[in-house]
């Protein structure tokens, strides 16, 4: 079975979950156009990064989710980042160096989030209508979110698209104190 990115469950809500996700290092490449043409070009650069692609010819384990994030202000870059996330026990300076210079290696620390979980296609639009109803029902619940909006996809594109399992992941604004949280 595929390794999947490692968080806890903080607090179930009645539309979702806040998590702590885990430190761990990504793969990152930067990409604008729509959403489905944007994932597919930058799927294959990360994909050739961990099939060897890289100064030590290493393979490594593919993980899921593949992570397509936006920020809504884009005023920084206004396309997607697409990222996989490398096996857990990976640190930054063991890793090798891609041999592609799109894909960038960036250690993240552990952090906060809401996710939602969904079936069906990642498309643009259902991806956007399942950020939307999830920031709703963070308002409701008094949670304050990131501008940052991550599809996950956790299947291969040639699984049947009503077969597919995704989420969305938001980042909680890290100004707010967890402990301050309602539950629903």
């Amino acid at each position: 079975m595929t390794e999947r990115q490692e968080f806890k469950v903080l607090q179930t809500y009645k539309d979702f979950e806040l998590r702590e996700y885990l430190p761990c290092v990504i793969a990152e490449v930067r990409v604008s156009g729509q959403l489905s043409a944007s994932s597919s070009s930058a799927f294959s650069t990360l994909f050739n990064y961990i099939s060897k692609g890289n100064n030590s010819s290493q393979k490594i384990a593919m993980t899921a989710p593949v992570i397509t994030a936006q920020k809504a202000d884009r005023s920084d870059f206004p396309g997607w980042h697409v990222s996989f996330v490398m096996p857990s026990g990976s640190t930054f300076g063991h890793l090798p160096d891609p041999n592609d210079s799109r894909v960038k290696l960036r250690e993240l620390d552990t952090e906060t989030c809401i996710a939602k979980s969904f079936r069906g296609r990642a498309t643009d639009e259902l991806s956007k209508n399942m950020a939307e109803a999830l920031r709703i029902s963070a308002s409701k619940a008094n949670i304050a979110l990131s501008d940052e909006t991550r599809i996950c996809r956790f299947d291969p594109p040639f699984k049947p698209g009503f077969l597919q399992y995704n989420e969305i992941v938001i980042p909680v604004w890290l100004d707010l104190p967890i402990t301050l949280l309602e539950c629903e």
